[in-house]
Parts: structure tokens; sequence; C-alpha cells
């Protein structure tokens, strides 16, 4: 018979071992819990473009032109194969919803040659559409949409070219707290040769500030995104009001002469975050552990 002594010894032991797994049982949870906050939409199904419309400059709304934007082994590729030559048709494809606030990561690589026509600053060149206005709203010959492009670039051989740029078509920023009123400026990012596939992040937060990340390095940032400038044409006077923030607004990927290809669109939505702080720091936080 056990003495009293091993009666604790074993009570204490037996408590210990309950409180272990009710330890374990509870960070199971928070840790489902927390990934179940970690929801990511994939915009790109990999299937097909149901959910996104395609607006071709000198064309009308859904007229997928030449079959420009397709789908093929899961990746959606810009494609030229069914233009003699470009002729300035500016192409974008939107996903059907708007957003506001969002992490948007896509991977993407530049493939084979531009097609005849394009533009010398086009060569392996594209971009993904940020704030962008409904593309219901763009005339027929509108080149670009009114929005914040966050451009792609891939290296030409020769020259150090950064991606993860900023472009203003129709629209402007603030860097550093000061209005900044050229078309485009540079990232911090590195070049990137070749057909590689690359990873790019864009952190939008509403009309406040606005992040690019590539290959989870953040290479540039600005802030209070708002209508106005140049940098577009044949647009809708009524749909550029300059002066106007963009809260939000439509994501687009461009079509600008080079064929591009990208097989991971998705997005992660933190407009529910937007007005708590610690769990919007909580969920961003996070994402950056799992990389």
């Amino acid at each position: 018979m056990t003495n009293s002594t091993e009666m604790k010894i074993i009570r204490k032991t037996v408590i210990l071992s309950i409180l272990a797994v009710i330890v374990i049982a509870s960070s199971s949870m928070l840790i489902k819990r927390s990934q179940d906050d970690v929801n990511w939409i994939s915009l790109f199904n990999g299937k097909d473009l149901n959910d996104w419309t395609v607006k071709i400059s000198k064309h009308e709304l859904n007229d997928n032109f030449a079959n420009t934007f397709r789908v093929e082994n899961g990746v959606m590729k810009v494609s030229y194969d069914g233009y003699k030559t470009f002729d300035n048709q500016f192409g974008h494809i939107f996903y059907k919803k708007p957003f506001s606030a969002y992490l948007l990561r896509i991977e993407y690589r530049f493939v084979g040659e531009q097609v005849n026509g394009g533009e010398a600053w086009a060569l392996r060149n594209s971009g993904a559409m940020l704030h962008g206005q409904d593309p219901r709203t763009m005339l027929k010959d509108q080149d670009f949409p009114i929005s914040i492009e966050a451009q792609l670039l891939g290296g030409d051989g020769v020259n150090e070219r950064t991606t993860g740029n900023l472009c203003t078509p129709g629209t402007e920023v603030e860097i550093d707290g000061k209005l900044y009123t050229p078309h485009c400026i540079n990232s911090t990012s590195k070049t990137y040769s070749g057909d590689q596939w690359v990873r790019a992040e864009f952190l939008v937060l509403g009309d406040s500030i606005i992040h690019h990340i590539i290959e989870g390095d953040t290479v540039l940032t600005y802030e209070k995104p708002r209508i106005g400038g140049g940098s577009v044409s044949n647009f809708d006077p009524a749909v550029k009001k300059d002066g106007q923030p963009l809260k939000s607004g439509y994501i687009s990927l461009q079509s600008e002469s080079h064929p591009i290809e990208f097989r991971k669109v998705d997005l992660l939505d933190l407009e529910p975050y937007m007005h708590d702080k610690a769990k919007l720091q909580e969920i961003l936080a996070k994402v950056a552990k799992e990389g």
C-alpha cells in the first residue's frame, strides 16, 4: 500500500498531466482559430476566367480580342499570337468585385518575345492595377483604367530594372508626406531576369497606405492615393474626379505587349480588421511568419 507522501506525488503528477492536456488542446484550438482567420481568396482559380472581365483598348467591354487572356495548364496567360501588330491595344483583365483593404499576392513571370509594334518601354513590362475604376465606366478607346499601377518589370539583360515600381495613370500619391506628381517611381527591388517566377505582394489599406513587397522584402511605400494627374487617355471626364481619395476599387492585370504568365492571384481581405489595429497587426504578423 502506498503511503501518504506517494499519494501526494501521484495526485500532483495526475493534475500536471491533466493541465498539460488542457494546455495542448487550448493551444491547438488557438492555432486553428488563428489559421481560420487567415482566409485567402483565390481570385484566379487555375481553371477559367469566369470571375474576370476583359477590357482592351479599341474594343468593347468583354471583347477578349485575339484570345489575349487565356488559361492553359493552370496558368493565366497574356498572349499575342493572334496579333499582327500591337497597335496600342493596351488590355486589362478585372476581377469581378472591388476591394478596399487587402493583401494581394501574385506570382508571375515574363516569357517569349514582345509582339511587333509594342513600345520600347513596354519590353518585359506589365502591372497589377490597384484601386482601379469599374471597367464598365471605361470608354472604348481608353488606354488604362484610372488606378494605382504596381508595375512589374523583367530584366532586359543590360540594365538594372527594378520590379514592384509605382506608376499613376490618372492618379496621385504622397511619399514621405509630399505629393508625388511624376508618373512613375522605381522601387528598391533587385532585377529579375529570364523566365523565373517572382512573388509580388501589395498591402493596400484603403486610402491610407500601400506597401509593395517583392519576395518578402518591402521595396516601396506611399500614402493617400487619389484621383488626379495625367498619363491616361480617352477617359470619361465624369469618372476622373481629381482630388477624390481612392478608398477602394477593382484589381486588374495588364497586357502591355510582352507575354506574361500568372500562376497565382490570391487575396487576403483585411477590411474586417480595419477598425481593430491589434487584430490587423496579428493577422499580418502571422502571414509574414508563414512566408
